[in-house]
């Protein structure tokens, strides 16, 4: 085994890391520094830091990452409209190169040769804390113990912490029901009695938004003002990044808005199912395509739309720090020059209508689409030429075909 002398593991607090934090000790016999990444998941903290002080660890951080989730990584994804397979926006993919730049950070800050995660071997997140560090920081080895170790089970995992006197909770004696990672844009619920697609969700599963049924029965009215195609005001108030999204979950959940039941692809070729709920940023999604819809030419909007798809991928197959999604976001990002202006929605049983909007950038011409008589000059005739010359190709093709 490679000698290492110093090792930055993202820690939680939770019963895997809190073994994967004594493992590492064991087995490197070096020390460790712990790094928990406050990303909106509405947990306690502290008793973190309370767990890692116990199992020995003398450098501990803590790091409020709220605002740079939201404004450096949330905001850049939504001003794509990207969303995976078309239904999935995203929430837990855009945090872990966020983590992984952190982890690299620290490393370098306390001169660690090591960072670990507690990805298993079956998900994505270990493709997406890997190729982060890949990127920023080449020489840096990572440690993905759930990889290594001879753990292969919940029953060991028990036996291990019970072995070292690592506290355990009552209910993880017994089989979890499902698996859970939060921050601010979205809760995924996943595994155990989601793992029949089959079968639907128990109620208890959403934490995050009340059912569109028991929503309230009055729709809810409110104004997303954007600048340069993100979001800053709603109803007229300037937020920052992390407290817009922290209000629009708010207003989201309680109307039920942004609940997703997904079977999804993942990048290392297995199917699975998850629940996902995005309240505020599904407001956002529609709220910024209605910006757009005035604000974008017809051939940039529908460019970008072409290549959401390939953006949004790379993003969930952990290349947020690769060179083309880099090439990718300057274009979106130069695209959004005129998208400000403001859009009102209507919230009402779990969706989210943009029912107007209006932009001093607006592209959009009244006198020009009316029906009655135009002062811009439009020369009705000139759409028997433009037909004809659409129309070229397709009655070559027909005289061909017999038509």
């Amino acid at each position: 085994m490679t000698k290492i002398e110093k090792i930055v593991l993202s820690y939680s607090g939770g019963l895997d890391t809190s073994i994967i934090l004594k493992w590492l000790q064991e087995t490197y016999g070096c020390e460790v520094v712990t790094f928990t990444a406050d990303l909106g998941q509405g947990e306690e903290l502290e008793p973190a830091r309370a767990k890692a002080e116990m199992a020995g660890v003398k450098d501990i951080r803590i790091v409020d990452l709220r605002e740079e989730f939201v404004r450096d990584f949330v905001f850049p994804m939504l001003r794509a409209n990207a969303l995976y397979e078309g239904q999935y926006l995203l929430g837990t993919s855009i945090a872990r190169p966020l983590i992984a730049k952190h982890l690299v950070g620290i490393a370098r800050e306390v001169g660690a040769d090591a960072v670990a995660h507690g990805a298993t071997g079956k998900g994505n997140d270990q493709i997406r804390f890997e190729l982060a560090v890949n990127a920023l920081a080449p020489s840096i080895k990572v440690i993905a113990p759930w990889r290594q170790w001879n753990i292969r089970s919940r029953l060991q995992l028990l036996e291990y912490a019970e072995k070292h006197r690592i506290p355990v909770p009552s209910d993880k004696h017994g089989e979890a029901p499902f698996s859970t990672d939060a921050n601010l844009l979205h809760t995924s619920t996943e595994g155990k009695i989601l793992e029949n697609p089959a079968e639907v969700a128990p109620d208890h599963v959403y934490q995050r938004t009340v059912d569109s049924v028991d929503a309230p029965d009055t729709p809810e009215i409110i104004t997303i003002g954007f600048e340069r195609g993100d979001p800053v005001s709603v109803n007229g108030k300037s937020m920052t990044p992390a407290a817009l999204l922290t209000e629009l979950n708010e207003l989201g959940g309680r109307h039920g808005i942004g609940r997703l039941d997904l079977v999804e692809n993942r990048f290392i070729g297995m199917k699975s199912r998850g629940i996902y709920e995005t309240p505020g940023g599904t407001i956002l999604l529609s709220a910024h395509r209605g910006i757009e819809s005035i604000t974008l030419d017809r051939a940039a909007a529908h460019l970008k739309d072409e290549i959401m798809p390939r953006y949004a991928e790379l993003i969930y197959n952990g290349f947020w720090f690769a060179p083309e999604r880099e090439m990718l976001q300057a274009l979106i990002d130069h695209s959004q020059a005129f998208v400000s202006g403001e859009v009102t929605l209507r919230l009402y049983k779990g969706s989210a209508s943009v029912i107007s909007r209006a932009s001093p950038c607006s592209l959009y011409s009244a006198d020009l689409v009316a029906f009655e008589e135009s002062t811009i000059a439009f020369n009705h005739h000139d759409a028997e030429g433009f037909i004809r010359l659409n129309g070229l190709r397709l009655r070559s093709w027909a005289a061909r075909n017999g038509r």
